[in-house]
């Protein structure tokens, strides 16, 4: 196991490091922003009006499986997982502060590569057997460039996101809820495998409408309840937001000296935990979210390209900045809270000490609440995102092989669970680190090659005088 290790984390080291995804992620963002004219800053207002407001089309050339709001709400579901807890927490204590300008970054980039992803989603998507929508970087691969390197392209993709989704949305979620529930209740992690399998059965084999419906319940009030948490938490250190800021933005291009029981950052390791754990946030660059755009009802490329865009600005911009805030401002990613502890285990106990910290200045007794509300956020968070990744994994095993495949590999991935609850949780990260960047490899060199597809379908929307109605049947570009 332990030359496995080392072979794995050299590997990752490989994926993530200066030569390949990390050059590759941020030029594809910043190429696509340019292309599209800061489309992030110049369409937010309608994309949110649209994604939270409006909610859904009604037009006669509206074809899908669930609307755009339960589109988002499944996006959401999938990536506010443990990424907003444990990556954020890991990020802060290998990387230090600046980390989280780097996450920024992938953020703001990202929202343009969700974007264009989303939008050649819903493009390039087709009509399965069972009459349900089916797309993603496989299919607009494969039907949007030529030949034999569109289909090697969305083969390699499909391949590895079946692979990914026993990762980054099983395996390390389960592993993080058992450990949690484990420290907080003393629950064994088997008994917690056990009960997340059964709940996630319930739902998962109804497959994505089933998923869709209770994403678009539970993920609002989710979300709502963690930023108000966080918020209260930085009120009360609201003297200490300015120079948090001050030492992230300073941190991010200089790394981090060794301070307290802090070991010290190099600027590329603070890149590196930046972008990557970023990325396993909002999962821009992935591909992921096109797969849930292409099931809306939609009669419009663009439209539903805006609400996606959405996702990556409240699950990165907001959420993981809130919960990155909290861990600077207590001043715990400093301390030895963490000292000893290993992979997302990290990232949990700092998140659990900085909500100690920060809810026992308000009260003594508030303290005791720490860590009982990531216990809770990370069960739910986790919850949610075992569910979307559930749909994605199915849509990439029936374009390998067909629906014949659909129930045993929901059989296998709800039999996984219990199976992460348990692993070392250093292999399920590194695990979910190579998954996770094998498979955006393909989706952002497709990206590239198709980005002039995906402005000239924007500027052909945007063109038209009857963009601003959700009602109007614009026939897009071919």
């Amino acid at each position: 196991m332990d030359l496995f290790l080392d072979m794995a984390e050299v590997l990752s080291g490989v994926v993530w490091g200066p030569l390949v995804l990390l050059p590759l992620l941020l030029v594809t963002g910043s190429y696509l922003t340019v292309r599209l004219r800061l489309l992030q800053f110049t369409r937010l207002a309608h994309a949110l009006w649209f994604a939270l407001v409006r909610r859904e089309e009604t037009g006669q050339d509206v074809r899908g499986d669930i609307s755009h709001f339960q589109a988002l709400s499944t996006a959401l579901a999938a990536t506010t997982g443990v990424g907003n807890i444990a990556g954020v927490g890991l990020a802060i204590g290998i990387g230090g502060p600046g980390a989280l300008f780097w996450m920024w970054v992938t953020g703001v980039l990202g929202m343009a590569t969700k974007y264009s992803e989303a939008l050649l989603g819903v493009k390039y998507r087709v009509t399965d057997e069972r009459g349900e929508q089916a797309g993603g970087p496989m299919y607009y691969l494969r039907r949007g460039l030529p030949g034999g390197l569109g289909r090697l392209l969305g083969w390699g993709f499909a391949v590895f996101g079946a692979i990914a989704a026993f990762g980054i949305g099983n395996g390390t979620q389960a592993n993080a809820v058992a450990d949690a529930v484990n420290n907080v209740c003393g629950v064994d992690q088997r008994t917690t495998g056990l009960v997340l399998m059964l709940l996630a059965a319930v739902v998962v084999l109804g497959g994505i409408k089933g998923i869709g419906r209770v994403a678009s319940a539970v993920v609002p009030f989710m979300i709502t309840g963690f930023v108000l948490i966080n918020l209260l938490v930085l009120a009360v250190h609201h003297d200490r937001i300015g120079p948090a800021f001050a030492l992230v933005i300073g941190d991010a291009f200089t790394g981090t000296s060794a301070v307290g029981g802090f070991a010290g950052a190099t600027l590329m390791c603070v890149i590196r935990q930046g972008v990557s754990r970023g990325v396993f946030s909002n999962e821009a660059g992935l591909g992921t979210g096109a797969i849930a755009a292409a099931a809306a009802r939609t009669g419009q490329p663009v439209r539903q390209a805006l609400v996606a865009m959405t996702q990556t600005l409240i699950d990165t911009l907001i959420m993981l900045t809130l919960t990155a805030m909290v861990i600077i401002t207590t001043g715990v990613w400093q301390g030895a809270e963490a000292e000893g502890a290993e992979g997302g285990n990290r990232g949990v106990l700092l998140t659990t000490a900085a909500m100690e910290v920060g809810l026992g200045r308000i009260s003594p007794e508030l303290a005791a609440l720490g860590p009982v509300f990531v216990a809770c956020a990370i069960a739910v968070f986790a919850y949610t995102t075992i569910l979307g990744w559930a749909y994605y994994g199915e849509r990439c095993v029936v374009y390998l092989a067909g629906r014949v495949f659909v129930l045993p590999y929901r059989v296998l991935f709800i039999a996984f669970i219990f199976v992460g609850a348990t692993a070392q949780i250093d292999a399920v990260w590194l695990f979910s680190d190579i998954a996770n960047g094998l498979m955006a490899l393909p989706n952002l060199i497709g990206l590239l090659l198709l980005s002039p597809v995906v402005v000239a379908e924007t500027r052909r929307f945007f063109a038209d005088p009857d963009w601003r109605n959700p009602d109007a049947v614009m026939e897009p570009v071919r």
